[in-house]
């Protein structure tokens, strides 16, 4: 498929989903997000794909909105998406404009490279797993526009960083650093700029050849869903889930490779 705001590819189970507006710092405008959806839906489809990884082209992961798009906002005072729900079937709350990331049913990857601002931190925030190169800088960047906590991170950043952290950083607007973020528990590791390309690749590529891609599967849409159900709620989805985990091939793969000491064939079944 041809894009026009993104560069994909895909090698060794892992789709690489690009935001390619570097002269921008990639910030988002509405052929980004289309582009983006299509991406992820393209990795979805892809029985060889299982881990889907998230980044920006040149200095920038994203800088936000771009301001076309603002000033377009700003004329027509509207900020609404027409885009189908991810999943139909998934969480009501994996349905909104950008919060359909947790209904992508693999697993996806931050990998900020750079600049994250806005709703280019949302985006990032959305994703299951963050890494950070050293020189990241990030910043919630609402307050100084007049805006809200959009799209969310209302909801996203106290759970990540507490009530105090998040307010801190939503009411303020200020730059913070990749070191700050990785204290904040905001990112999962930061990484040497020179090295962050190769050590996020083989990060993605471990998760799509040593374990099983129904774990991750099954495990994304459980711990997702969770944030909205009590601990018994939890524990009960799991165990209605664990009958068909016994039953996967993917299980017998795993019993198999650990008793026979050999690298794991996981099939996704």
């Amino acid at each position: 498929m041809d894009y026009d705001d993104i560069l994909y590819s895909a090698e060794d189970g892992v789709a690489w989903v690009t935001l390619n507006r570097p002269e921008k710092l990639n910030a988002w405008r509405g052929e980004m997000e289309r582009d983006v959806r299509a991406a992820m839906r393209e990795a979805s489809n892809d029985d060889s794909v299982r881990v889907i990884v998230l980044t920006g082209a040149g200095k920038g992961f994203c800088a936000g909105a771009d301001m076309n798009m603002l000033q377009g906002i700003q004329s027509s005072g509207r900020n609404t998406s027409a885009a189908e729900p991810w999943d139909a079937s998934a969480n009501p709350n994996f349905q909104k404009q950008y919060s359909w990331f947790p209904a992508v049913p693999k697993p996806i990857i931050g990998a900020i490279n750079g600049s994250a601002a806005g709703l280019g931190l949302i985006m990032a925030l959305y994703c299951d797993i963050r890494l950070a190169a050293d020189t990241a800088k990030f910043t919630t960047a609402f307050s100084k526009r007049g805006l809200v906590a959009e799209h969310g991170i209302s909801w996203l950043l106290p759970r990540l960083i507490g009530f105090a952290a998040a307010a801190d950083l939503l009411y303020s607007s200020r730059v913070f650093t990749a070191a700050e973020a990785l204290q904040l528990r905001l990112v999962n590791r930061v990484i040497p700029a020179g090295d962050f390309a190769r050590e996020t690749a083989a990060y993605a590529k471990m998760l799509a050849t040593d374990v099983s891609p129904r774990s991750l599967k099954e495990m994304k849409r459980e711990i997702w869903n969770a944030q909205f159900q009590s601990l018994g709620d939890a524990i009960d989805s799991a165990n209605g889930d664990m009958p068909a985990s016994f039953k996967s091939e993917d299980f017998k793969e795993g019993v198999a490779h650990f008793v026979e000491k050999r690298a794991a064939k996981f099939t996704g079944r």
